[in-house]
């Protein structure tokens, strides 16, 4: 049975990939914030800023060092070499998870409004174990970023996937729920759908999030595509149903079409259709070689976690537990 305990200490946890533009006003607003929520008791005074480097090529965990040294509210984690976004969270959370009663996960860019932390701290001391930031809307997106995000939570849903409706990686964890996360060991990581699996008591908190204010972003159209795919081929086996489905059905039509040709051919008509038949045939052709490569990304899948390779690997830690 889990105990609540007021003023937690609560860490932040920052993946960073070259944001070196973005370091210094980032930690002085999260300063701020902590220090507000410290003195409201909101939090214990032992809390931190996170900031996990995930092979910058910058000077990103140059600056990071820097900060560490000057603002007692800095740590910082440096992996080996890039291993992208989820593996660089992870890393961050399983590392802030020994110091931290609960652990709150942003962008280094502060579009997610840092002033709804006071209330994932309050839900947390509700008994909530897991709190999502969720985007009310989503007017600084363009009008095709919001349709395909949107579209792609909507097909999520629809596959049987459990995820929470636009929300990304904005959220609160309890050292309970981190030490169940780590229980899970897949090498493709799709956190937005892992949590919820965890299954303690979750909420939601509203916000709206801001524009960029310097840098640009680490996740253009084709990073998108790719963690799209990831999070529908690593918790569905659908497309694959699909594929069957349609072979069943394709070969339903070509049974009822062959009867359709025999009868007309005994009854002296014409069979015509040449441009028909290779249209039909070059269509079913990229059809099965599209089939094919969705049964290859879940063989790929397969492989790469046969392997078990180290999914990140942390190279330096620097904390300010004394200070």
């Amino acid at each position: 049975m889990k105990k609540k305990v007021k003023n937690s200490i609560l860490y932040v946890v920052v993946p960073c990939y070259n944001e070196e533009e973005v370091l210094y006003v980032t930690t002085e607003k999260l300063t701020e914030k902590l220090q507000n929520m410290i003195e409201d008791k909101l939090i214990d005074k032992k809390s931190k800023i996170m900031y996990v480097n995930d092979g910058s090529k910058d000077k990103t965990w140059d600056i990071i060092s820097e900060l560490n040294e000057k603002n007692s509210f800095v740590t910082g984690v440096n992996l080996s070499r890039n291993r992208g976004h989820q593996n660089a969270l992870l890393a961050g959370l399983m590392t802030a998870k020994e110091y931290a009663d609960i652990v709150i996960s942003m962008d280094a860019d502060l579009q997610d409004d840092i002033n709804v932390m006071d209330k994932m701290v309050e839900e947390y001391n509700n008994d909530c174990d897991i709190v999502y930031g969720v985007r009310s809307a989503r007017k600084t997106d363009t009008w095709f970023k919001r349709t395909t995000a949107e579209g792609f939570y909507k097909f999520m849903k629809l596959l049987g996937v459990d995820i929470v409706y636009n929300h990304a990686d904005y959220r609160l964890m309890s050292k309970r729920a981190l030490n169940e996360l780590e229980n899970y060991k897949e090498v493709n990581l799709f956190l937005r759908g892992i949590i919820p699996l965890i299954g303690f008591k979750s909420s939601t908190v509203e916000y709206e999030r801001n524009e960029r204010f310097a840098g640009e972003s680490k996740y253009p159209l084709k990073k998108m595509l790719n963690f799209a795919l990831e999070g529908i081929l690593s918790f569905s086996v659908k497309p694959i149903r699909l594929i069957t489905s349609l072979g069943l059905l394709v070969t339903a039509l070509s049974f009822i079409f062959l009867i359709c040709y025999v009868i007309g051919y005994f009854l002296g008509s014409n069979v015509e259709g040449w441009t028909t038949i290779v249209v039909l045939i070059c269509f079913f052709g990229g059809f099965q070689i599209f089939c094919i490569g969705i049964i290859g990304e879940y063989i790929g899948k397969i492989y790469n976690e046969t392997k078990s390779r180290p999914r990140y690997i942390i190279e330096e830690v620097k904390l300010n537990e004394d200070k």
